[in-house]
């Protein structure tokens, strides 16, 4: 059989996988280069790391979720189920950035906005976001829970960014590639073009499995100090 073929039969099988069969599972874990070593590097900075944030931040932040359910109206914390290593699903922590009732989508955005909302679950200049909310995300303090995450071995410091099911399915026949790694608070994509790369150009997946392939301690150095030019920059987060 040619190469092509072989090549086309490979990601028709992937492609028809479902996310949580152990199939799915067996995939991604095969499709994880990274060596022994650098996962065991990976994994030790993200318990020191993580645990060295929320000690300082426990007290700061207590008082912070009080300011945003004062603002919000609602629970400081929002969590939302993604996709996580291996197809397996968990939920994510962050602080809560949009008014309570921000998932009733309809009452909120006008037909343009829904439309992209439905298309990148993202909106330019959204209504929903509070004041406070804007400051957190120009900041990513927003991310500040997920440190949690991070220390529970859900996702890493550094990796691709989360996707919920529904997002997972731009990635056609690459998703279990995607999920072959621990997703991260920060990554490829946040430190470059970011909002620009969305999953209807095909650009944002583009981002992703770069940096699945590419993984590196240098790689990861990388997305760290440009999360911190971001955070200390003039880039937002939408």
């Amino acid at each position: 059989m040619p190469a092509n073929s072989i090549q086309a039969a490979c990601d028709s099988y992937a492609a028809n996988l479902m996310p949580g069969t152990p199939e799915f599972a067996e995939l991604s874990k095969s499709l994880d280069t990274r060596s022994m070593g650098y996962r065991f590097f990976r994994r030790t900075f993200d318990i020191v790391f993580s645990g060295v944030v929320i000690a300082v931040g426990v007290i700061p932040c207590t008082l912070l979720a009080v300011a945003i359910a004062l603002d919000t109206k609602g629970s400081p914390i929002y969590t939302q189920k993604r996709a996580g290593r291996f197809g397996r699903p968990f939920r994510i922590f962050k602080f809560r950035t949009m008014v309570a009732d921000a998932d009733d989508v309809e009452k909120h955005l006008s037909s343009e906005q829904l439309a992209e909302w439905r298309r990148e679950r993202k909106v330019t200049n959204d209504p929903r976001i509070t004041r406070l909310g804007r400051l957190l995300r120009k900041t990513s303090v927003d991310e500040l829970p997920q440190f949690i995450n991070v220390l529970i071995g859900q996702i890493s410091v550094v990796g691709p960014r989360p996707v919920s099911f529904d997002e997972l399915d731009h990635f056609g026949a690459d998703a279990a590639l995607l999920l072959s790694v621990p997703g991260g608070i920060t990554g490829l994509w946040q430190v470059t073009t970011r909002n620009n790369a969305t999953f209807e150009s095909g650009e944002r997946q583009e981002i992703e499995l770069d940096y699945v392939r590419e993984a590196s301690p240098r790689l990861d150095l990388r997305c760290i100090a440009g999360t911190l030019g971001a955070m200390f920059g003039r880039r937002s987060g939408r």
